[in-house]
């Protein structure tokens, strides 16, 4: 397996804090305007990148991300955009774990195989296929793994204990725990309900726990972050991007860096 994720994990834990991970679409607004987005996260102090593959029916997600997959597809984005995208950001960034996020039929219209294959010459770390249960994963699991590439799985609330390990077979990198029944965006879960359900995780896996789904700023990164090993911000960040366009990569690099000054203060009182 590639390890930057896990030693990036290593590294936020040494340092005692959770680590900050951001999302975003790829080819929102444009392929041309996404590096500079990128890069802003990076620079902002995101640990990790989830890189949202744009989809016609992204049925996981809310309306800011809805609306960034039809601007990304609007714009022209092609499966071999989001790959050149990576590998560029992979030569850019040598250390910071990019995970690819998306559907299955975009993953697998081409064969697994080919996925995995292209993920691993791309510099990814990992994958996230929002629509495809542990229990029928035959192909792209396999495919990744063969490929030294992590598969993240989610965890829901409905993920009770006699799913859970099917959920972990074959879970690699982190769990993300989708910390909501619902789509991204539209509401956020109460912090006891999150403290519960991630204390149960760590008790069933020695993964890194994540949680994301309706976290939108500093206040709720922070105390997601002081019982979460990871905190996964992505609907606030792509409404910037949808307010500012092209223009949007100072503004997402000034919102990440309040968030991931949230996130640092167990850190700084320790």
């Amino acid at each position: 397996m590639t390890d930057r994720l896990s030693a990036r994990f290593a590294a936020c834990k040494a340092q005692g804090r959770a680590a900050l991970i951001t999302f975003v679409t790829a080819g929102d607004p444009d392929v041309a305007s996404t590096p500079a987005i990128l890069d802003a996260l990076v620079a902002g102090g995101a640990d990790i990148i989830e890189l949202g593959m744009p989809f016609t029916d992204p049925m996981a997600d809310g309306p800011a991300i809805e609306l960034a997959n039809l601007r990304s597809l609007g714009s022209g984005t092609k499966t071999k955009d989001i790959f050149a995208l990576a590998a560029d950001f992979r030569a850019r960034h040598a250390d910071t774990p990019i995970v690819l996020m998306g559907y299955a039929n975009p993953m697998l219209i081409r064969g697994a195989d080919w996925f995995a294959d292209q993920c691993k010459a791309a510099g990814v770390d990992g994958v996230i296929c929002v629509d495809i249960p542990p229990e029928e994963d035959a192909e792209i699991g396999p495919a990744l793994r063969a490929a030294g590439v992590h598969l993240v799985r989610l965890a829901t609330p409905t993920s009770d204990a006699a799913r859970l390990p099917a959920v972990l077979n074959g879970a690699s990198g982190f769990l993300y725990y989708v910390s909501v029944a619902g789509v991204t965006g539209k509401q956020s879960a109460a912090q006891a309900s999150i403290e519960i359900a991630v204390a149960k995780l760590k008790a069933a896996t020695d993964l890194p726990v994540a949680v994301g789904f309706g976290v939108r700023g500093p206040e709720q990164a922070a105390a997601i972050g002081r019982i979460a090993d990871g905190v996964v911000v992505g609907s606030a960040i792509v409404d910037i991007i949808g307010s500012h366009g092209d223009a949007a990569a100072p503004f997402v690099q000034d919102f990440v860096a309040k968030l991931r000054d949230a996130l640092s203060i167990r850190e700084t009182a320790a």
